[in-house]
């Protein structure tokens, strides 16, 4: 006697999926699994996420509880990438080949398995060592079309130090940068490469117009006066006495002239919109700033702001929401870091609002 089997369909997790009554069903399950848009973004320079997760987690859980953003962007990561010493690293993934790294792992992924981070993949971009590094995470109903770590679009190579992930949506790019710091000299660490750097951020951005940007993270400039708490004190910086050759490179790294002048270029030409500038037109002393000097020293109250949300023109109508979560010269709100959490939050696309109503 023939028996008769009916094929038991699995989900791409292997679990066992539900009966479904009829077609309609099945419809509506794909409907409702449905790729959006993410809306609400939040870029944070952590300044070393193991110690953040460490000393300062609790804090940080209730902030990503509250405002519960779709994507996480994340700098100075500070984890060195996996690989034996004096071999090619595997930037993508945390080291773990000593009991110390295993230990320093183990913490920080027990951390962004509970919730609410167990609601969010993670991509890494390291450096060989405790140094720079960025991660992103997004929601797991959000699956990106792609993350690369480089401008230059190559899935399988890392921007040096693991300084860039770029994530493209359906309707938008994502770009988290932890851009190097000027410097003080004329140097190939220092002024060169931050030169080299905005060049191609520049090439970057007025090359990749075909899909709105979203370019988030640590950018490390202020662009006017209206972003530092101190103009003449950043202006006159200098380290140990030296005066650059060039006038305009004059005074404190993120503050030069050279750097604003570069970094106001990009902008124009890439067509990009400074989403917290355009709502917060006036200076603003007590939540103005990103990043704050050492509350001791002659530092103390010496604020800039130099984490940005920068989006296309084309989402400047969409703009709902564009806030600094730290406060004050005490560093309140700023979980341990010398960064404050930035949020981003946009309005549904049109296209989307159109689908929902059908």
């Amino acid at each position: 006697m023939k028996r008769f089997f009916k094929v038991v369909e699995k989900d791409a997790d292997g679990s066992t999926k539900k009966p479904r009554e009829n077609e309609a069903e099945a419809e509506a399950e794909v409907e409702e699994n449905k790729k959006k848009e993410p809306l609400k973004f939040m870029t944070w320079n952590a300044n070393s996420f193991l110690l953040r997760v460490k000393n300062n987690w609790p804090d940080f859980i209730n902030l990503i509880s509250t405002f519960d953003p779709d994507v996480i962007a994340i700098q100075e990561v500070r984890m060195p990438a996996a690989g034996a010493k004096g071999a090619s690293k595997i930037q993508g993934e945390i080291k773990d080949d000593t009991s110390a790294a295993r230990e320093e792992k183990k913490i920080l992924m027990r951390a962004l398995s509970a919730q609410p981070f167990g609601n969010y993949n993670v991509w890494w971009s390291l450096a060989d060592s405790k140094y720079a590094g960025t991660a992103l995470l997004v929601k797991k109903c959000f699956k990106p079309k792609s993350v690369v770590f480089n401008l230059g679009k190559i899935a399988s190579k890392h921007e040096p130090d693991g300084r860039v992930i770029l994530a493209e949506f359906e309707t938008l790019r994502l770009l988290n940068t932890y851009v190097p710091n000027n410097g003080w000299k004329e140097e190939a660490n220092s002024f060169q490469r931050r030169r080299k750097w905005d060049k191609r951020i520049l090439e970057f951005v007025t090359q990749n117009s075909d899909k709105p940007l979203i370019w988030c993270g640590d950018l490390n400039v202020s662009h006017e006066e209206i972003d530092v708490s101190h103009p003449e004190f950043f202006s006159a910086a200098k380290l140990n006495g030296y005066i650059p050759p060039n006038k305009e490179d004059c005074g404190q790294p993120g503050f030069t002239l050279s750097e604003r002048k570069r970094f106001g270029t990009i902008l124009r030409e890439g067509k990009l919109i400074d989403a917290y500038r355009f709502l917060h037109k006036d200076k603003d002393m007590e939540r103005g700033f990103s990043w704050s000097g050492n509350p001791v020293g002659r530092y103390r109250g010496k604020r800039m702001r130099i984490d940005y949300f920068l989006v296309s023109e084309k989402l400047k109508e969409r703009i709902v929401a564009c806030e600094m979560h730290g406060r004050g010269i005490e560093l309140e709100g700023f979980y341990g870091s010398d960064h404050c959490p930035v949020t981003l939050e946009l309005s549904p696309s049109s296209n989307s609002q159109n689908q929902d109503s059908v």
